[in-house]
């Protein structure tokens, strides 16, 4: 099994975020993909890939949330790293406006250049996306050139908005521990609209453990319960939903 975005790099993991990746591993969930969110964190996020290099990847990204004033110069030093080559993703970028949209073109205008570099390396593009989707769709649009492949990182929304995204692109879903949650109806009824072949399974460890451990840390080794609520969602076995969205993260991640 594939986790497709966690951050077992984080503070929530200080001290055992090998333990975390074993404990993952134990669990049957073998490839991890670990996203950048902010130059702060991107030490520890390469010294845990370094120690399990065959097992995870990562990308590297300034998440919307870390846009401040000097975004232009924080991006302008973590484009000096792409050319080295470790990196398989550009991510997590996007739109958040669900605790401040005052800069929403400011976040717009990092989205857009980090765009740009997916598709100059030839990367996959993971996009956060929250309380923004029209945003989100504005940058998409006027993107120039080929899109690269983009993932809408922990879709918790519904049939509309897939549609919706449907008519500018056509990028995978990142499906978490929210489609396990009593009041995520919405999203379980996306999941046919989006269908298992644009499907990638995720954690977004530290956040979102699915039932029955909401509220708690979440983990890489918890993939399994995400996978088989999938399954029964869309009446499939476990098996299937793990080999086809398994065989989506390799296209993706090139495991």
């Amino acid at each position: 099994m594939t986790d497709t975005h966690t951050h077992l790099y984080m503070e929530a993991f200080a001290g055992e975020e090998s333990a975390a990746v074993e404990r993952a591993i134990s669990a049957g969930v073998k490839r991890l993909v670990f996203p950048g969110v902010s130059p702060e964190s991107n030490d520890a996020m390469i010294a845990l890939h370094r120690l399990f290099p065959e097992s995870t990847r990562i990308a590297i990204g300034l998440h919307p949330t870390e846009v401040g004033e000097d975004w232009r110069t924080v991006l302008d030093e973590m484009e000096k790293q792409l050319p080295s080559g470790d990196f398989s993703a550009i991510g997590e970028v996007g739109i958040d406006l669900h605790w401040d949209a005052s800069n929403v073109e400011s976040q717009k205008a990092a989205f857009a250049r980090q765009l740009k570099w997916a598709q100059k390396y030839n990367l996959p593009l993971i996009i956060h996306c929250r309380d923004g989707v029209d945003e989100t769709l504005d940058v998409i649009r006027n993107a120039e050139g080929e899109l690269p492949v983009l993932i809408f990182h922990s879709f918790t929304s519904d049939v509309n908005d897939v549609r919706k995204i449907r008519e500018v692109c056509d990028p995978y879903f990142g499906i978490n521990g929210v489609v396990t949650f009593k009041n995520a109806a919405p999203l379980r009824e996306a999941l046919p609209e989006i269908g298992i072949e644009k499907i990638v399974l995720e954690t977004d460890a530290p956040y979102l453990a699915p039932t029955p451990h909401r509220g708690s840390r979440n983990e890489s080794r918890y993939i399994p319960l995400i996978r088989d609520c999938v399954a029964v969602t869309l009446g499939l076995s476990p098996g299937e939903v793990e080999r086809v969205t398994d065989d989506n993260a390799d296209k993706i991640f090139n495991f």
